[in-house]
């Protein structure tokens, strides 16, 4: 049980990034970067369980895979940058051609150096990373004063806590984007992962990805994975939203209530590592890493096609565009609180 801290490298402006080191009491450690308050590594039973990139340099020049960053102010899509708020119309950067806004723009959460403070070095570890983002950037009203705290605790769970507070109304929806291979970097496809979402909806999507307001049926479809199944079993389906998607790429609305509540088990049937994620949010993204591609990754490991997925625990895509959706409406000096947990098992 211990915290060790290290340089991961400089920025082009000497900015030093470091890497926090957590180790678990019971075999669990996870290795996060004050650059996007990222997790670079979650190591467990021999295996680092995160896609991601061994240097500073390689997370700057791949920045469109989000490798295990911390998302924000707005997670997701939000339709051409704009949105009404209180009768005001705000535009935010449009980063995604044709689309609109993705995952907080082209200078998102992903791409800050965020202030860290460890907080326990005994048997749950733990690193809060703390930003400001302030009025009117990328768009956004409200000056925003976001911490994000991860915790490894004794029951190998990463534990990631999200507050954040606003002195004018605003938007957010945060989350981390992590690419998950229970095999490890280097151990193939995900797509024999055994999968299961707690989930009898999604929030269909239009030809621009773009959730179109209603909820469609997750039953006799290929994103029905109540009783779970591998992630594979389905994903070259001619299911229209499969092929907008290019396989999985879609809002999961969770069944479980506000509090928090069990969202999905992920199994490797090769290694026996089990993933269960937790979340007090009303919605998981689902991508599968079917655009996936970079030269290099960890180990000198290419990133390529399905060689991760990613459980993005979250409200719904578009949400300031839909009110009959749950809102994503920060109001002043309220603050926001959320809780995601991404534990860790062997099977047995």
């Amino acid at each position: 049980m211990s915290i060790t801290v290290e340089s991961f490298g400089k920025l082009p402006d000497a900015t030093e990034v470091k890497r926090f080191r957590l180790v678990g009491k019971n075999g669990l450690t996870a290795s996060l970067l004050n650059y996007g308050a990222t997790l670079q590594a979650l190591e467990f039973d021999g295996k680092d369980l995160v896609l991601g990139f061994d240097t500073i340099e390689q997370y700057r020049a791949t920045p469109c895979s989000f490798q295990g960053a911390t998302i924000g102010r707005y997670g997701n899509r939000i339709s051409a940058g704009k949105f009404s708020l209180n009768g005001k119309e705000y535009t935010l950067c449009c980063n995604e051609e044709k689309r609109g806004h993705l995952h907080g723009g082209t200078i998102g959460f992903d791409k800050k150096i965020w202030d860290a403070v460890l907080l326990n070095d005994g048997e749950e570890p733990s690193v809060a990373f703390s930003l400001f983002s302030p009025d009117g950037e990328e768009g956004y009203p409200g000056n925003l004063k976001v911490t994000v705290t991860m915790t490894v605790t004794s029951d190998n769970e990463l534990k990631i806590a999200y507050h954040a507070l606003s002195d004018a109304d605003t938007v957010l929806n945060m989350t981390n984007h992590a690419y998950f291979n229970l095999n490890g970097p280097d151990g193939g496809t995900v797509l024999d992962t055994a999968l299961t979402l707690r989930a009898d909806y999604i929030t269909p999507v239009d030809t621009l990805l773009i959730p179109d307001g209603s909820l469609m049926p997750v039953e006799n479809t290929p994103f029905d994975f109540r009783s779970g199944k591998p992630i594979g079993q389905d994903i070259d389906s001619s299911h229209p939203q499969m092929l907008l998607g290019g396989g999985y790429d879609h809002n999961f609305v969770l069944s479980g209530e506000e509090k928090l509540h069990h969202a999905a088990t992920a199994v490797s049937p090769r290694s026996g590592i089990r993933l269960d994620c937790y979340t007090d949010q009303p919605a998981v993204q689902l991508y599968t890493a079917q655009y996936l591609a970079s030269a290099y990754g960890k180990k000198n490991t290419p990133l390529y096609r399905h060689q991760g997925f990613c459980l993005e625990t979250q409200h719904y895509p578009d949400s300031p565009n839909h009110p009959a959706f749950p809102t994503t409406t920060l109001k002043a000096n309220e603050p926001f609180d959320s809780v995601t947990i991404y534990q860790i098992s062997k099977e047995k």
